[in-house]
């Protein structure tokens, strides 16, 4: 499954954009206050060669358009938007020009670490301030700026409508690239997940005062495995009709799917962006229009539908057919014309009073991919020609070969006559194509596999006719879940050269459709997968459109995809894996404590691990809490005991939940565990045998679990913790600890040593350095000549206790995993600020700091005898159940139910 996320997707069909002149970056001088209240921050201004050179004065008098960079991203990613505007000013001799600005947010981990997120939505509204200054007392001054956002500069724009002294209307237009709009990636402190609660609820409640801001979210498809295509999308109970979200791969004339990357710099794609950006400059103002409806048909026409023809607001209802051209009347139901050096303009007339009783439909095709009008309707005809016709042009659809029109005839019933003009084409090469038919005729439904078929089955259609275009319904096929490999086997009758055929997967709930280009004959595969899951009041069916040559039989093979379930599997639920890996440690530390509890002896991690970590003991309990949570009442108790929502619930609100997916992710999280274990466990015996050889062991001393220097030690990294980082201080402790760690092995050793050097026979003095390798090789095996009863208890001690620390210590290493991003945001911003503001873990180090300076000297003799252990052994279970309950959307809980865990091991040490 993670292969299939990481490495099996389509190849990268972006093509690279290049600058022409040598890119350049003017820093915009911020006023003193601003400078001084976000000094990592900066605002900079694009251009390139002569303009670059002419802006440096600032005398601005282009359209502001404002670029936010994502996690970690630099402000320099502008230059392939910049660079292409240029171009495009250039081809309307600067009539109209965009001046790109960039803000540089230091490069900040903001989809790790959420503290910053309000501080540089702030920067933002200050920058967007500063630039409207900049244009003052120009003539066509903008009160407005358009702000297009990469990854969480997406969401950081968004936020801005949520301060209280922003003006809406200073934003009237956002495109945002591959960002995750609905739920954060990895949800690692509160102040990620209560940025997205509050951005996201701004929206859906003030959703009638956004209507005047127009938005675009671009996805960047199955590539992108950074960020998903499904949190891609905006809300849906958002602004109906003023915002829209789209897949790359769906988007005209790109049709790419794109990683989290190059959706900055794909050139398909950000042509696609200048072309809708020059589309929305109103003439009279030039600034971008202030008609909501003109700038989510612009959207609508480069993003969404594009009928291979340039925008126009409002186009001509009626075309006077006019010039020399030969008219020709065409009767049959089916027709197809090549064109090859004609120096004869024609037109093709297809009377309709014909074919209305026998057909349903009108398909026509032409492969000339120029943006004239050539398709249209007459309404008032004589027999040979046509005056004044409709033009149909603009019902027409572009594919990557070919531009397309399918019309009901239903629709037009005052159309007598359907005309195709062609033009002279002198050098030109192209095909056209029509064809009458009945809807039944052309659709066929083809039943999806059973996910459980595991792809020994398959569904087949032979599709026989000889028509240009078959659309085959895939029936229940409307979950995330689902993954399917598509097969079109393709035979012609004769072997004359043919155009390429067009597949296209269309999802009609979400604009995610896919589109394969094949050679005929050929055998075709397809992956058919979701990102988003079928709205519950949709009844509509995925389609897979064949755009077929004629003459041509196609064979369609349908067969579920194990590995790409898997890989579904991964892509939307890889964020909870630390859950259930944490959630299977828990179970065996507990099973540990109880083991100890009954026998005395402490099990090894691998053995414990297999006998407790079951999904029984926790799964049911977290479903049958869900089950309920469907009924008011008991909704109402929940509610009234302060609870949070279980996350399985919202997951399967967001129809992102899989029957069976917690089981498979708790199996997966038993495998990462286990062989944590083992890593943990042989790391040690190397880094101990390095160090016996080093050291011989001294006397063998008991330990107290407090003493005045550890004492010191437990304030110091507290006081690292509350004055710099949290992070750090927990980093330093887990570094200690695994240190210290080597404390049983030097207990064991010892003790060897010591009934060596004190023993009465010569057999003893002579296998000392048998002794002493096997000391060094394994831990877990007690040498024969120590077997009396004194050293037999201290090494089984010493043995119990290592066993203990291992666990510990993989427990405590996923709590620093999972704390490392706000130290490695802290590292990168030390020069601006020694203290983490706000610090996601700085409480819960302290806390950590005293637990484990005390639990690195503890052994389990002081554990064994405490009237705790039964407690302690009994609360990793509801611990565990508790961590999938409420720690799969929000992973900074999870250290709060491993630190409570610990807490009581300490407890045991001194009660």
């Amino acid at each position: 499954g993670v292969r299939d996320v990481m490495f099996l997707y389509e190849d990268n069909r972006c093509s690279m954009t290049y600058m022409y002149e040598y890119p350049e970056y003017l820093k915009i001088k911020l006023p003193k206050k601003t400078a001084r209240r976000y000094p990592a921050y900066e605002l900079y201004l694009y251009g390139e060669g002569n303009y670059a050179e002419e802006n440096k004065n600032l005398l601005l008098t282009g359209i502001p358009v404002l670029f936010l960079p994502g996690n970690a991203g630099s402000y320099k990613q502008v230059r392939s938007l910049g660079s292409i505007a240029l171009r495009k000013a250039e081809d309307v001799d600067f009539k109209y020009h965009f001046n790109f600005f960039s803000v540089n947010f230091n490069e900040e981990l903001v989809a790790l670490y959420g503290g910053s997120l309000q501080r540089q939505t702030k920067f933002v509204h200050e920058c967007i301030k500063v630039i409207l200054k900049l244009y003052k007392d120009r003539e066509f001054a903008p009160s407005s700026v358009a702000i297009v956002g990469h990854s969480m500069g997406g969401l950081v724009a968004r936020a801005l409508l949520t301060l209280k002294n922003f003006k809406p209307e200073l934003i009237n237009l956002l495109i945002t690239q591959a960002t995750p709009h609905v739920a954060p990636v990895m949800p690692l402190d509160r102040y990620l997940t209560d940025f997205y609660t509050a951005v996201n609820n701004h929206w859906i409640l003030k959703a009638q005062d956004l209507r005047n801001l127009t938005t675009l979210s671009v996805a960047g498809g199955f590539r992108d495995y950074q960020v998903r295509s499904g949190l891609a999308f905006l809300p849906r109970l958002s602004q109906h009709d003023s915002a829209l979200s789209v897949v790359s791969s769906a988007v005209p004339r790109a049709w790419a799917s794109t990683d989290h990357l190059s959706i900055v710099w794909c050139k398909e794609l950000i042509l696609a962006t200048i072309r809708a950006f020059f589309d929305l400059i109103d003439e009279n103002t030039r600034q971008i229009t202030e008609d909501p409806r003109k700038r989510m048909s612009v959207l609508n026409h480069h993003f969404v539908r594009h009928p291979a023809k340039m925008f126009e607001e409002n186009p001509e209802a009626f075309t006077d057919l006019t010039g020399a051209f030969m008219w020709i009347t065409v009767k049959g139901s089916k027709w197809t014309y090549s064109v090859y050096n004609d120096s004869d303009g024609k037109y093709f007339v297809f009377p309709l009073a014909s074919h209305r009783k026998s057909y349903s439909h009108v398909y026509c095709e032409n492969s000339m991919l120029d943006t004239s009008s050539w398709i249209y309707g007459c309404m008032n005809t004589n027999s040979s020609m046509c005056l004044e016709a409709a033009d149909l042009s603009w019902r027409a659809e572009l594919l990557p070969t070919t531009k397309i029109v399918m019309l009901k005839l239903l629709d037009y019933p005052s159309l007598s006559h359907i005309v195709i003009q062609v033009p002279p084409a002198v050098g030109n090469k192209y095909t056209l194509g029509c064809e009458f038919f009945k809807e039944d005729s052309r659709t066929v439904q083809l039943p999806v596999t059973h996910l459980f078929s595991l792809g020994l089955s398959s569904s087949k259609i032979v599709l026989n006719s000889t028509g240009l275009f078959y659309n085959v319904q895939l029936q229940h096929f409307n979950q995330i879940y689902q993954a399917f490999k598509i097969y079109i086997d393709s035979h012609c009758q004769s072997l004359k050269e043919r155009k390429p055929s067009v597949y296209r997967l269309h999802v009609p709930w979400s604009h995610e459709d896919s589109i394969t280009v094949a050679k005929v004959p050929s055998l075709a595969d397809i992956s058919a997968k979701l990102h988003i899951a079928q709205p519950h009041n949709d009844s509509s069916l995925p389609e897979l459109n064949i755009y077929s040559s004629p003459d041509c039989q196609y064979e369609v093979i349908l067969k579920t995809s194990l590995l790409q379930v898997l890989g579904q599997i991964v892509r939307f639920h890889a964020g909870a894996f630390p859950v259930y890996i944490v959630s299977n440690i828990l179970l065996t530390y507990g099973g540990q404590l109880s083991t100890l509890r009954s026998t005395g002896q402490c099990s090894d991690f691998s053995l414990e691990l297999v006998r407790t970590a079951k999904p029984y003991k926790v799964e049911p309990l977290i479903s049958i809490v869900v089950f309920l949570q469907g009924f008011n009442w008991f909704r109402e108790i929940w509610e009234s005991l302060s609870l949070p929502e279980v996350d399985a619930a919202v997951l399967s609100s967001q129809d992102a939940w899989f029957p069976l997916v917690s089981l498979i992710l708790f199996l997966f999280g038993t495998g990462i565990a286990y062989w944590s274990g083992v890593f943990f466990s042989t790391s040690l015996r190397l880094f101990s045998s390095l160090w016996l050889t080093l050291i011989r062991p001294t006397e063998l001393q008991k330990n107290k679990l407090i003493t005045p220097r550890r004492l010191c030690g437990m304030v110091s990294l507290a006081l690292v913790s509350w004055t710099t980082c949290g992070a750090f201080a927990v980093l330093i402790i887990y570094l200690q600890y695994f240190m210290g760690s080597y404390k049983p092995v030097h207990d064991f050793v010892t003790s060897v040593f010591h009934f060596q050097d004190s023993g009465h026979s010569k057999e003893a003095s002579q296998n000392s350095s048998t002794h002493r390798v096997k000391a060094q090789s394994s831990v877990d095996s007690i040498p024969e000549a120590t077997q009396s009863p004194s050293n037999s208890k201290t090494l089984a001690e010493a043995v119990n206790s290592l066993k203990m620390h291992i666990t510990i210590l993989n427990l405590f290493t996923w709590i620093v995993l999972l704390n490392l991003p706000s130290l490695i945001y802290w590292l990168k911003n030390l020069r601006y600020n020694v203290r983490l503001d706000p610090d996601p873990c700085r409480s819960t180090a302290v806390i950590l700091v005293c637990i484990l300076e005390i639990l690195m000297n503890s052994s389990t003799s002081e554990v064994k005898s405490s009237k705790l252990l039964k407690i302690a052994a009994k609360v990793p279970l509801p611990l565990s159940v508790a961590m999938l309950a409420f720690g799969r959307l929000h992973l900074y809980r999870v250290p709060h139910f491993v630190t409570f865990s610990l807490l009581l091991h300490v407890l045991c040490c001194f009660v």
